[in-house]
């Protein structure tokens, strides 16, 4: 079994893959003060709450867009282990072509969602990865990254008019019954929530109109966001929450 972690800068979410199937998943704060000790007894014990023995994991595979993380949780994984993690960035080794002006400052979770819509659908797609940024990654069906768009997240939106006005209220991010707000947290709701959908939908369809070739590409949705947001967009066509864990293990099959 391989035990894969997708790094970000809120959340790590960590999967437990058999080939490159996702058997379990754990969803923890991303702590770059976390110790190596810390971080191996945080794996152990989310394995032996899943009653999963420390002995069926094989190997692991790490994508980070936290450098402080990554150098603490490999050294974890290779205690756990007694093999080095393989870490995944844009000096990797693998199958698709960076074609954008500094290669190496492509995040790693934008290159394996895009290995692994390349590989999955074998066509040109954009990834949508609705995290703590908004992400539109674009890879041809050649596995050619012709680079993307990066926004602020839903929840960043949020906690920025929440935290610079005086009178509005922190609120739950569900979708609103209507547009039109009759109470300050409907109100925000609509703006927030609604707005990120359409702003999702409207940079989607400015990257189709500059896409190079005739292929109209699959739009996927990932992220901690992707199912609350598909069905209030209309220019997202596949759901795929374990997209990036997914990543990783095709990733750590091709550079292990």
């Amino acid at each position: 079994m391989l035990l894969v972690f997708d790094v970000g800068n809120t959340e790590t979410t960590i999967g437990l893959c058999e080939g490159e199937e996702v058997k379990a998943r754990w969803r923890v704060t991303t702590d770059s003060s976390r110790t190596p000790d810390e971080a191996f007894l945080l794996v152990r014990s989310l394995l032996d709450a899943s009653g999963v023995a420390a002995s069926a994991v094989t190997g692991t595979a790490i994508g980070s867009v936290v450098p402080a993380v990554t150098g603490p949780l490999a050294e974890a994984c290779t205690r756990l282990t007694g093999t080095p993690a393989v870490i995944v960035d844009g000096r990797s080794k693998l199958p698709i072509t960076l074609d954008v002006d500094e290669p190496r400052t492509v995040g790693a979770d934008r290159i394996i969602n895009t290995l692994a819509a390349s590989r999955l659908h074998k066509c040109d797609c954009i990834v949508v990865d609705l995290g703590t940024a908004t992400t539109f990654d674009c890879i041809t069906g050649d596995g050619r990254f012709i680079g993307g768009v990066i926004a602020p997240g839903v929840q960043m939106s949020a906690e920025s008019l929440f935290r610079k006005t005086a009178k509005l209220t922190a609120t739950e991010l569900l979708p609103p019954s209507k547009v039109i707000g009759r109470r300050t947290e409907e109100c925000i709701r609509s703006g927030v929530v609604l707005g990120a959908a359409d702003a999702i939908d409207g940079l989607v369809r400015r990257i189709k109109a500059e896409w190079p070739g005739s292929q109209v590409p699959v739009v996927i949705a990932t992220g901690g966001l992707a199912a609350s947001f598909m069905p209030l967009c209309k220019e997202l066509d596949h759901l795929e929450p374990d997209l990036t864990l997914r990543g990783l293990a095709m990733a750590s099959a091709m550079l292990g």
